[in-house]
């Protein structure tokens, strides 16, 4: 009883943290941020419970709703957007069938007849990036579709705020891997706009709670790199592809945690950055590993360590020594099998693997 009350104690004091931390955002923002990022990564039964938070407990609009989702198209493309806008007009019927209220807002307001979208996009784009507007001279129709289109006409509309419209944007590409260029400059860019250090902070934390942690993580090396903080979260992996699983029932084999997900003939064992299991020998069977998402080490007694990157395959042979391991600054998955098992086959789990073995891997 007494660990289950500090486990316990632990998980509370975890959540009240992130409460804590959110209270930079309004519950509307992180409304906002729960949305941007399950329309980016497509999920739309999560976006439509975070449209119903948005409503019933941020105050948010239909307008407000209607316009985040339609901004994100610039930035996830039509099919996301129009998949988005479908689904809030799905939640809008299905609260108004209940006889739930869900107040309309205001439109953006008319622009002026002569409203040159080309020189205010530029403007825009200069408060944005700070200083000099970003000139794409190596494209210069998309250096105009940026200007005039999406800082001129889009950011015009003014039912969302520069810096809700950044708070989209950041929450958006937090949820897209690959793009970690566009969310540093993003992230940069939202401190100009009117979003605080504790509000982009504060991302990452509500990313966690309502969206993922691969999401929340990949926010969090942004945020970490642009402001110059040191960050020790890893590149994060996608647990929608790979399930991260339950806390590993052989951690007391490891150094760092790891997670285990049983998936029938074989299992996907997912570590934190630096995390690795002791060395060990595969008696009268081989082991297979198939790296399938982040990068990490596979290392025999007395041979130099092997990186392993998705798609690595390593048959490893019966009675060998060895270990295997997440990177220093990344997390990492593979999957694991065993075949050719014999009659009596076992597995022997050896010493830890000393931090200056495992330092002198980059």
């Amino acid at each position: 009883m007494k660990t289950f009350a500090v486990l316990l104690a632990i998980v509370l004091a975890h959540i009240q943290t992130i409460a804590q931390t959110n209270m930079n955002l309004t519950e509307k923002q992180q409304a906002l941020v729960a949305i941007a990022a399950h329309e980016a990564k497509g999920d739309i039964e999560g976006l439509k419970n975070a449209l119903n938070e948005g409503f019933d407990k941020g105050g948010l609009t239909i307008s407000e709703a209607k316009e985040a989702l339609a901004h994100l198209y610039a930035y996830t493309g039509f099919p996301r957007s129009l998949n988005a806008l479908g689904a809030l007009q799905q939640v809008i019927k299905e609260r108004t069938d209940a006889g739930k209220n869900t107040e309309p807002g205001r439109e953006a307001d008319p622009l002026p007849k002569d409203y040159d979208a080309l020189r205010q996009g530029t403007e825009v784009q200069t408060q944005l990036v700070g200083g000099q507007p970003f000139n794409y001279t190596f494209a210069p129709q998309t250096d105009y579709y940026l200007k005039a289109h999406l800082f001129g006409d889009i950011f015009a509309r003014n039912n969302l705020t520069f810096a809700e419209r950044e708070i989209v944007t950041v929450s958006a590409i937090s949820a897209l891997p690959g793009c970690e260029p566009q969310l540093k400059a993003h992230v940069s860019g939202a401190r100009n706009m009117g979003v605080s250090d504790a509000q982009l902070h504060s991302i990452t934390a509500t990313l966690q709670a309502r969206v993922g942690l691969a999401e929340a993580l990949r926010c969090q090396q942004a945020v970490a790199s642009v402001f110059g903080e040191t960050c020790q979260a890893g590149a994060p992996v996608d647990f929608s592809v790979w399930p991260r699983g339950v806390e590993n029932p052989y951690g007391q084999y490891f150094t760092g945690q790891s997670y285990l997900a049983d998936m029938g003939p074989m299992a996907n064992v997912t570590f934190e950055p630096r995390c690795r299991n002791n060395w060990h020998i595969h008696h009268k069977q081989v082991q297979v590993l198939i790296c399938v998402a982040g990068r990490g080490w596979y290392q025999e007694w007395g041979k130099e360590a092997v990186p392993m990157t998705p798609g690595t395959i390593i048959a490893i042979p019966a009675e060998t020594k060895h270990w295997h391991g997440a990177a220093h600054d990344s997390w990492f998955q593979h999957l694991t099998y065993h075949k050719d098992v014999q009659e009596g086959a076992s597995n022997e789990w050896l010493e830890p693997v000393s931090d200056n073995t495992y330092n002198k891997l980059k």
